[in-house]
């Protein structure tokens, strides 16, 4: 059975590059197109992880990873941010919030495969 990843991200484009990565490498793609968006589709279902960008409208990626550990089905579930944001204090808040992992756009999709297969287990 493949793993889930949800892959949040206003710009179309970039979940459709995450999204051809990711199924090649044999996931199973969720998509939303925000934060909020993204906790509508948090609702019971197993995710196994989630790739979420910093800039988004309606609910940014930091505050939807603050969200997303208050839910105790989701508590665990490892997150990855994939942003244009490089500085040190927005790594630093994606951190505190509980971010396991951060990639800077533009990326290689191998770049992003790596960061995916260290934080989902076999």
């Amino acid at each position: 059975m493949s793993k889930t990843i949800l892959v949040v991200d206003d710009s179309a484009s970039v979940r459709q590059v995450v999204n051809i990565a990711l199924k090649g490498a044999g996931y199973t793609v969720l998509e939303a197109v925000d934060g909020r968006d993204a906790l509508r589709q948090l609702n019971g279902q197993k995710i196994h992880l989630m790739i979420s960008d910093v800039n988004m409208p309606n609910m940014d990626g930091i505050t939807l990873v603050q969200e997303t550990k208050k839910l105790a089905a989701y508590r665990f579930t490892p997150i990855i941010m994939l942003t244009t944001e490089s500085q040190e204090n927005k790594k630093l808040q994606g951190q505190a919030a509980g971010a396991k992992a951060w990639v800077v756009k533009p990326f290689q999709p191998a770049q992003m495969l790596a960061a995916v297969s260290k934080l989902i287990l076999p």
